[in-house]
Order: structure tokens, then C-alpha cells, then sequence
């Protein structure tokens, strides 16, 4: 009997014991708080949703202890239930103020109650509504319950079915809940957001910043499409930008995540598009087919944890087209351009083969974590590519080489500059000399011929202009005046001009009909302007004031502020074989013969409106000076020709 006693009483003293053990399990000490620390103490756990779980006076002892350095698979091996509660006492000092609790990553939609008062909440439980996971939750605890030297922490967690999948500890781990001084918090949450993401930032930001530099280039270099696919890719990343950059503050929807990574779905094709375009290597439709496919399974695989589930070998299975395509095939691609000698080829090459490295390491490193004898290896692994220590910055194998990637673009660029400036330099000084030599080929005409005044101006729209005019003297004391306006404007119309001048100086050796000048004209420039084409006027005008005027498309000239008729006939150049009438006139002593180019008509201000004919022919007896200079105050646009012609009047002598 004395032993039966014994037995009994140590059973009894045994169960105290674990009774004691286990209340002593879920109280956490934070009387003696110098930093923010983890509550990482033994909480209790029940799955299953009821209000009363948050009131700090129920009874958990039936509810089952739950270690947070451990997955919660381990207490529910069975079952993946939706929602469950964990509970945990803290005990604090009552004269403490300022406490505060920080809610990270728990899960898409938690709540954390604080002696039956809700502190925190994330996402919506009932219904579902997930949010993201990135943002720190930081809340003050009210001073009235520190008071009380104790806290019951209460959390009630929605597990979807999707993180029971994928998750290795889903739901509370026990870095995701910590207590401490709130200002002590927020200097830690800050430095955490900077430390983990200054690389990521900065990876972003060259890349918009380069992607914005590259569309100006594009809009002044259009035969260059390797800038608008760089342009492109910023774009992209610019798009992609706000979500994640909000919810580093505030959990945000994950729909939200969801249209950011629909993004995804561009991914490919921008990027393989534009390592192609600098080798000069064509994305045929086989090609676009594929990529666009990848783009699609690679949008899908980005979403799963939200909508759905993959177990890892299955999103490593996803993500192998993309993963082929970037980490094999563009690196190929760009070495064989490599040994062709293209330079910026050798230039993109470096941070293409670092990012492969990645990638590669990324593959193995998943593939090891699927046998448990390598998986504490390779979670070594992937600390150090993903989140390598530098001081108080996480850098990432991917943000290094993203941001390699966009300082090889800045250099091409750079250097693609440098040439450019050298060659505008050149043409610059080439241009310059052209237009000393066409001042000398279309002079400006301030003189007189015996029994004419001659004015003329020339103002060409670029430094170079595709207006010309030629007044020579006849034979017969009269002059013959050709007037015309090459299509287009600046260099290649200025040499087509030189041409036009030198063949009208041949011609007017042989002949001063303008009928067959322009015929001489027609049949030089047929098949030597390039597709191009000229309008032109010749004017053959005696001394006695007759004048014989023959016309290729070009504007008919005002005598004394009259349009005079021609008869019309196809521009230089187009077809051979024309023939062009004339027509017959004379100017008396005194009158006034102006001729124009289009650029004068055409001239067009910032309404819109243009110079027109009815301006033209009210100015058509004021000097040339001044019809050029009301035609460029009006609006610019093309070169602007004038050359004037008065008959001096004959004053009789005395007998």
C-alpha cells in the first residue's frame, strides 16, 4: 500500500511538472528589453476559426505547443487546414512604454490581436482576399495593456491551399512577429528595406533611366532599332516598378501582383529582340512564335503561390524555356558575333554570361534542395547568391549582373556617341564648305545689265538648299534668267543643284531658246537625280523688252503685280523626251518681272497658315529684299528664292 501511495503521488507531482512546463512553454519574457527581438518562444496552436480564441482569458491548455524554428506541417502532418490560431503570453514590465509589434511575411491574410484587441491586419480572412507579403506591419502597443504586465498575443492565420505547397513552413515562423520600442523598430524596418534592396533599386532605376535615354536616341536615330528595344525594356521595368515599390510599405492586394506579373509575358521577346538587334540578327516568325510562347509560361509560373501551386521541380520545369533562352542560347549567340569581331557584342557578352552563372547556380541549387542529405547546402547556396552580405547591403547574383547589363548598354551607347559627334563634327565641316561652294554657284545678283536692274536673294532652309538661279547675258544685249526648286532640301538636293547649275552654264553656250535649255536640262537629269526630280522656269529677255518664257512645274512670275499665264509642263527629270511650249510677252520700261520659288508661297506660321498666293502677288513690286524677309518673319519652311527684274526707263536726250 506505502508504494502504492508513492507511485501515486509521483504520478501526480509528475503531471504538475508537465503542467508547468507547458504553461511555462508559451510565456515569453520581454521585461528586460534593450532591442527588438523575435518572438520565437513555444506558441499554442488550433486549427479551426472562433472569435473567443482572442480573448486573453481562454482556456488554450488543451491547444497544442507549436516550436516556430519549425515548419507547422510537423503539428498538422495530415491535414492542410485553412485557418489556425496561435496563441503565446508575454509577460512585460508595467512601467514600459513605447512597446510595439512588427508583423512581417506571416501570410497573405492574418490578424494579431493584443489582449483581444486587433493591432494588425493583413488582407481579408473571410472571404479570402490575399495580399502581399513584403511590408512590415508595425504597430504600437497601447500603453494600458503594458500596464498590465501582461500581454496575450493572438493570431489568426488563413494557410491557403496553394502556400501548403509550396511553402516550406507556411503560416507564423519565428522571425515574423517581433516585439520591441517602436522607434528602435522603425530605424531596423528602414535599414532592412535599404540593405535588402538598395541593389534591386538601383538594378531598376539605371535600367528606366537607360530605357529613357535610349527612346530619345530612337526618335533622332530611327535606323537604329536596338534603341527602341532598350527603350522598351525600360518601359517595361518602369511598369513593373510601383507594386513592388509600395508594398515595401504597405501589403497591398495580390491581384495587384497578379497584373504586374501578366508583365512577364513581354519579357522575353523585348529581351532576346534586343540582343539580337545589335548583332544585327533577324527575329524571324519561328522565333516570335516561341517567344511569345515562353513569355506566356513564364507569366503563368511567376503567378503560382497566388493562384495556384507548383512543387519546385515543376516550376524549374516551367521556367526552362526562358531559362534556355537566356542562359544558353543569347550567349551563343552574341560569342559567334564575338568572333566576327563586333565589339559591342564582347561588351554585352560579359554581364550575359555573369547572369547565366546565376542561373545556373539557381538550377542546381533548386535541384539540390529536393534530397534532405543536400538541402541544408543548398540553403547555404542560395543565401549567398541571392542575399550575399556587404556590410549592411544584401546583394544578389541577378542585381549584379542587371546592373553590369545596363552600365555594358551605357558604354556602347557612349561610345556609339562619341562616333556620332566625331561624324557630325566631319559633316558639319562638309557642310560648311558646301554652302561656301554654292554661294559661288548661286551667287546673289545686285547689278545691272545694260537696260535692266537685277535683284535676287537666296535664303536656304539648312545650311545647303535645293534652290538655284542663273542670269547670264545674251548674245543679243538681253540676259537669259533659269529659275528652279529641287525636291527635298540639304545636301543631296544641294548636289543635285551643282548639276543643274553646271548644265545650264554647257547649254547656254549652244542655245538661249528656253524651250530647248530646258529640254538639255530634262535630258541630263533623266536617270542621274536618284528618283529625284526639279522644277524649273528659263526666260530668254531681249533688250528691246521681249520676252520668251518656257515652264517645267515651276511657279509662274508676276509682271508688275500680274500673274503671267504659261503654258505647264512636267518637272526636270521624270521622263525624257518633253517638250515644253513658250510663251511670249514683253516688259515695257519701268515694269517690274518677280520670280519666286515655293518656298516663298509656302512659308507657314505657328497658326498653320500660309504665306499663299495672295500675299505673294501683293508683294510680287516690292524689292526682293523685302519679299524675303516678310516670307521668313511669316514661317520658313523650304528655301526661298527671289530674283527681280526692272526695265530701265529710256529718258530722251535733248536735241
Amino acid at each position: 500500500m506505502g508504494a502504492f501511495i508513492f507511485v501515486v503521488v509521483a504520478a501526480v507531482s509528475l503531471c504538475g511538472a508537465l503542467d508547468w512546463a507547458k504553461a511555462e512553454a508559451q510565456t515569453f519574457d520581454a521585461t528586460n528589453l534593450r532591442e527588438p527581438v523575435d518572438l520565437g518562444a513555444a506558441w499554442l496552436v488550433h486549427a479551426g476559426d472562433d472569435p473567443a480564441h482572442a480573448d486573453p482569458k481562454f482556456d488554450d491548455s488543451h491547444w497544442t505547443p507549436f516550436d516556430p524554428h519549425h515548419s507547422i506541417k510537423t503539428v498538422f502532418p495530415n491535414s492542410d487546414p485553412e485557418l489556425i490560431w496561435y496563441r503565446l503570453r508575454v509577460k512585460v514590465s508595467p512601467d514600459q512604454t513605447g512597446l510595439a509589434l512588427r508583423e512581417y511575411a506571416i501570410s497573405r491574410a492574418c490578424e494579431v490581436y493584443v489582449n483581444g484587441e486587433r493591432l494588425i491586419s493583413v488582407g481579408q480572412i473571410t472571404p479570402f482576399v490575399p495580399y502581399t507579403l513584403d511590408a512590415r506591419t508595425r504597430r504600437r502597443i497601447p500603453d494600458r495593456m503594458v500596464a498590465t504586465g501582461s500581454l496575450v498575443i493572438a493570431m489568426r492565420v488563413h494557410i491557403a491551399k496553394t502556400e501548403w505547397r509550396t511553402d516550406q513552413a507556411p503560416g507564423y515562423y519565428a522571425t515574423n512577429l517581433t516585439i520591441g520600442q517602436e522607434n528602435s523598430l522603425y530605424q531596423s524596418d528602414w535599414l532592412a528595406i535599404i540593405g535588402e534592396n538598395a541593389f534591386l533599386w538601383m538594378d531598376r532605376l539605371m535600367g528606366i533611366g537607360l530605357g529613357i535615354v535610349a527612346l530619345v536616341l530612337f526618335v533622332a536615330q530611327r535606323r537604329q532599332p536596338e534603341y527602341l528595344w532598350i527603350s522598351t525594356a525600360g518601359l517595361l521595368r518602369l511598369a513593373e516598378a510601383p507594386v513592388p515599390a509600395i508594398s515595401l510599405f504597405h501589403n497591398v492586394p495580390a491581384v495587384w501582383q497578379l497584373v504586374e506579373d501578366s508583365l512577364q509575358v513581354a519579357t522575353p521577346f523585348v529581351m532576346v529582340s534586343m540582343y539580337f538587334a545589335f548583332v544585327h540578327q533577324r527575329v524571324g516568325w519561328r522565333w516570335r512564335i516561341v517567344l511569345v510562347l515562353t513569355g506566356i509560361v513564364n507569366a503563368f509560373t511567376t503567378m503560382q503561390g497566388i493562384l495556384f501551386g507548383f512543387p519546385l521541380p515543376l516550376q524549374l520545369f516551367g521556367n526552362l524555356p526562358f531559362i534556355i533562352i537566356l542562359s544558353v542560347v543569347i550567349p551563343i549567340v552574341l560569342a559567334v558575333h564575338v568572333r566576327r569581331g563586333n565589339r559591342e557584342a564582347g561588351i554585352l557578352l560579359i554581364p550575359v554570361l555573369l547572369f547565366s552563372l546565376y542561373i545556373y547556380a539557381e538550377v542546381v541549387l533548386g535541384t539540390l534542395f529536393q534530397f534532405t542529405a543536400w538541402k541544408e547546402f543548398a540553403v547555404r547556396g542560395f543565401a549567398l547568391v541571392e542575399r550575399f552580405p556587404a556590410g549592411p547591403f544584401a546583394v544578389s547574383l541577378a542585381n549584379v549582373a542587371g546592373i553590369l547589363s545596363s552600365l555594358s548598354l551605357a558604354i556602347i551607347m557612349l561610345i556609339r556617341s562619341s562616333v556620332m559627334s566625331r561624324r557630325q563634327a566631319l559633316l558639319d565641316s562638309e557642310l560648311a564648305a558646301a554652302h561656301e561652294v554654292q554661294k559661288l554657284l548661286v551667287p546673289e545678283h545686285r547689278g545691272n545689265v545694260p537696260g535692266f536692274t537685277i535683284e535676287s536673294i537666296y535664303e536656304p532652309a539648312q545650311q545647303v538648299g535645293g534652290d538655284f538661279f542663273q542670269v547670264l547675258p545674251s548674245v543679243d544685249g538681253g540676259l537669259v534668267l533659269v529659275v528652279g526648286d529641287v525636291a527635298g532640301k540639304g545636301l543631296p538636293a544641294a548636289m543635285l543643284v551643282s548639276v543643274i547649275v553646271g548644265a545650264i552654264c554647257g547649254f547656254s553656250e549652244y542655245t538661249q531658246d528656253p524651250s530647248e535649255l530646258l529640254a538639255g536640262l530634262n535630258e541630263r537629269l533623266v536617270g542621274r537625280a536618284g528618283g529625284g526630280f526639279s522644277t524649273a522656269l528659263a526666260a530668254h529677255i531681249a533688250a528691246d523688252g521681249r520676252v520668251i518664257l518656257a515652264n517645267a512645274g515651276h511657279l509662274p512670275p508676276y509682271l508688275d503685280g500680274n500673274e503671267v499665264r504659261s503654258p505647264g509642263a512636267l518637272p526636270l527629270g521624270v521622263v525624257g523626251g518633253v517638250r515644253y511650249e513658250t510663251t511670249e510677252f514683253r516688259i515695257e520700261p519701268g515694269s517690274r518681272l518677280t520670280f519666286y520659288s515655293d518656298g516663298v508661297i509656302e512659308a507657314q506660321n505657328q497658326k498653320g497658315e500660309l504665306f499663299g498666293f495672295e500675299r505673294g502677288r501683293e508683294l510680287s513690286t516690292q524689292p526682293a529684299a523685302a519679299i524675303a524677309e516678310a516670307a521668313k518673319k511669316f514661317g520658313q519652311s523650304d528655301d526661298i528664292t527671289v530674283v527681280t527684274i526692272e526695265r530701265a526707263v529710256v529718258v530722251a536726250s535733248a536735241a
